[in-house]
C-alpha cells in the first residue's frame, strides 16, 4: 500500500512540474505588469502543435524538438506583447483593458487553431521507445525524469536570470515601480519584452511536454487555469510561491483523482483552494500584490 502512494506522489511531482512551469510564465507576467495574462494558455495550445510537428512530423530528436517549441514560443510571446498589451501601455488605458485583451487573445489562438486543424486530437510520438524504468515493484517513467530534470533546470536558470544579472536586477526594479526605473536608466520596454519572451519559451516548453503526457487538441491551453490556481496558492506575483503551489496542485490532482475519480476530483481541489485562500489569502509566500485587472 505504502508503495502505491509513493508511486502516486511520483506522478503527482511530475505532473505538479509542468504546471509549474505553466505557473512561472503566468506569474512572471503578473510580477512585472501586475495583470493575469490567460492568453498564456493560447500561447501553449500553439506551442502544443509547434512541438507535435517538429517531434512527429519532423521528427527531430526530443531535445531539439523542445528548443524550436521554445524558440516559437519566445517569438509569439514577443508578437502577443506586441498585438495585446503594447498600445495599452503606452496610452496608460484603463486597467480592466489588460485583462479583456488577455482573454480575447487566449480565445483568438485557440480559434484559429480550431479553424486550422478542427477538433482532432493529435498525439506526439513518444520521446522513448522503452520509457519504463522498474525498481523492485516502482514504475518510473523516463518521460517523468526526464520533465522533473529539465524543469529543474530551467527554473533555477530563471533564477539566476533574475537575481544574478542586469537583466534580472532591471526586470525586478520594473515589478516594483516601472516610473521609478526609467528615471533610472532602465529601459522598461525592453524589459516587458524580455519578459514575455521568457514567459514565451516556458509556455512553448509547457505545450510539448503537455502534448507528450496527454493529447493535442485547440483548447490545451485551458490548462493555464491549473497554472493560475497554483499562482493564487503560491502567492500572485511570487515565482518560488508558484513553483510550489504548482507541485502541491499537482500531487492533490493525482491522488484525489485515485482516492474519488477524475469527476469528482476538480471539484474537492478547488474546494480546498478556496479554504486555503479563507485561511491565507496572501498564499504561501505571504505578499500581497495589487493586480491591475
Amino acid at each position: 500500500m505504502v508503495l502505491f502512494y509513493v508511486q502516486q506522489l511520483i506522478n503527482g511531482v511530475s505532473r505538479g512540474a509542468v504546471y509549474a512551469l505553466i505557473a512561472v510564465g503566468f506569474a512572471l507576467i503578473f510580477s512585472v505588469l501586475k495583470f493575469s495574462n490567460f492568453a498564456h494558455g493560447g500561447l501553449i495550445s500553439v506551442a502544443a502543435y509547434a512541438g507535435y510537428y517538429f517531434s512527429t512530423k519532423f521528427d527531430f530528436p526530443p531535445v531539439i524538438a523542445i528548443l524550436c517549441t521554445a524558440l516559437i514560443g519566445a517569438v509569439m510571446g514577443i508578437i502577443l506583447n506586441y498585438i495585446a498589451f503594447y498600445n495599452l501601455q503606452r496610452r496608460n488605458s484603463p486597467n480592466i483593458f489588460y485583462f479583456v485583451s488577455s482573454i480575447t487573445c487566449g480565445i483568438l489562438f485557440m480559434n484559429i487553431l480550431t479553424l486550422m486543424f478542427g477538433t482532432t486530437f493529435y498525439a506526439i510520438k513518444p520521446f522513448f521507445k522503452n520509457n519504463i524504468i522498474k525498481i523492485g515493484n516502482l514504475i518510473i517513467l523516463k518521460m517523468d525524469i526526464m520533465i522533473l530534470a529539465l524543469t529543474f533546470v530551467l527554473l533555477a536558470a530563471l533564477m539566476l536570470l533574475i537575481n544574478r544579472t542586469k537583466m534580472g536586477l532591471a526586470l525586478r526594479m520594473v515589478s516594483i515601480d516601472k516610473d521609478t526605473a526609467m528615471l533610472m536608466g532602465v529601459n522598461s520596454s525592453v524589459v516587458i519584452t524580455v519578459t514575455f519572451s521568457i514567459a514565451g519559451a516556458l509556455a512553448g516548453i509547457s505545450g510539448i511536454l503537455l502534448g507528450a503526457n496527454f493529447t493535442i487538441d485547440p483548447f490545451l491551453g485551458n490548462m493555464v487555469v491549473k497554472g493560475f490556481i497554483a499562482s493564487v496558492i503560491g502567492g500572485l506575483g511570487s515565482l518560488p510561491g508558484a513553483i510550489i503551489g504548482a507541485i502541491l496542485l499537482g500531487v492533490m490532482e493525482v491522488i484525489f483523482t485515485v482516492l474519488v475519480g477524475d469527476i469528482l476530483s476538480p471539484a474537492i481541489i478547488f474546494v480546498m483552494t478556496l479554504i486555503f485562500l479563507l485561511i491565507r489569502p496572501q498564499g504561501i509566500s505571504g505578499h500581497f500584490v495589487t493586480e491591475k485587472a
